[in-house]
């Protein structure tokens, strides 16, 4: 059996007539090279189909052409049927797959595995680290920016840290305050909110939402919290239940939990939207398979991911326009069930 030997950067550099400095030079990406003698040591590189040695292009760059991202979930939370955590992917896996970066995921859902993701960051294995889904007043991302490792987080952050971290968001309050305009337009004034959970931007800020256009309104506001799983919709709602019978609408802060809230009101008799109208945020695909279809607000969550990615390259590249926050729209998407 023969086997071709792998083309090598002194067999570049003879094609191309140059040094194998000047091919090292062009290869790891170097702007000080003519366009000519750049052009003509691509042109050898795609003849020859030469790859370059990963290991030996880290040492001159001094990178690893490799980016994580960190999901403080546990396994089981990101892999359920909730499909914000693949869009979230999908997003940041499209845009690095076409910067020629490598994605390396990580699970952060216990206190020993967010110390193993400190370690490996530290370590030097990635070039960079971003953070999706962040509970609480997290001080991994501003530790490892203080020690000089470009962080990038999704969702704006808690606290000010000491060291400003990029980050991308959605726009919660603009886009909760449209549910709620939309349950007052069809004659809606009980109107309750399942939350989400308090230790998360998006949990707090839809809270926010929510009491700001009923005080607005002049209406009282009824409360439960659940953790963005369709469990915690199907309890936060037989507590409202509980609390007010007669309710007429809800405002539920994720797709998952307002599923969860449609099978409680299902069980207790009561008509969607005729008895108790429903509305979701995210705008995942269970929420036009729900039964009736879920009005919901739409949140651009692959826009989110490629951003969150966008904003992580430019860190990388030390690019002054690098955007400090980047907010993106919401938008009501109105369908059976209010």
């Amino acid at each position: 059996m023969v086997t071709r030997e792998r083309p090598t950067l002194e067999a570049v550099a003879r094609r191309a007539g140059v040094s194998r400095a000047t091919v090292s030079r062009v290869v790891n990406g170097s702007t000080t090279v003519a366009v000519a003698i750049r052009d003509a040591v691509k042109q050898a590189v795609e003849e020859l189909g030469y790859v370059p040695n990963q290991a030996a292009r880290s040492l001159v760059t001094q990178r690893t052409e490799s980016i994580a991202l960190i999901l403080p979930e546990t396994a089981s939370r990101v892999f359920s049927d909730d499909l914000f955590f693949p869009a979230v992917i999908r997003g940041v896996s499209t845009e690095l797959e076409a910067a020629d970066k490598q994605l390396v995921l990580m699970m952060a859902g216990s206190a020993a595995s967010h110390d193993r993701v400190e370690r490996y960051a530290m370590a030097g294995h990635v070039d960079g680290v971003m953070f999706a889904s962040m509970h609480g007043a997290d001080p991994l991302p501003g530790t490892l920016a203080r020690l000089g490792i470009p962080v990038v987080c999704s969702g704006r952050p808690m606290t000010p840290t000491e060291l400003l971290v990029p980050y991308v968001d959605v726009d919660h309050l603009g886009g909760v305050a449209a549910a709620v305009r939309h349950l007052l337009a069809t004659g809606r004034r009980r109107i309750a909110t399942i939350a989400g959970p308090q230790d998360m931007v998006a949990g707090i800020d839809r809270l926010a939402g929510y009491r700001t256009a009923l005080a607005e309104a002049g209406l009282p506001e009824q409360v439960a919290i659940g953790d963005f799983t369709r469990e915690s919709g199907i309890r936060a709602m037989r507590v409202l239940l509980d609390g007010d019978p007669g309710l007429d609408a809800v405002f539920v802060a994720s797709d998952m939990m307002a599923h969860g809230a449609l099978q409680a009101l299902r069980e207790t008799g009561r008509r969607i939207p005729h008895d108790v109208a429903v509305i979701g945020f995210d705008d995942v695909e269970i929420s036009r398979l729900s039964d009736p279809p879920l009005t919901t607000v739409r949140q651009p969550i692959v826009d989110m991911g490629r951003t969150m990615a966008r904003q992580m390259l430019g860190v990388i590249d030390d690019r002054l326009d690098v955007p400090a926050a980047v907010v993106l729209p919401t938008e009501l998407v109105v369908r059976a069930s209010a």
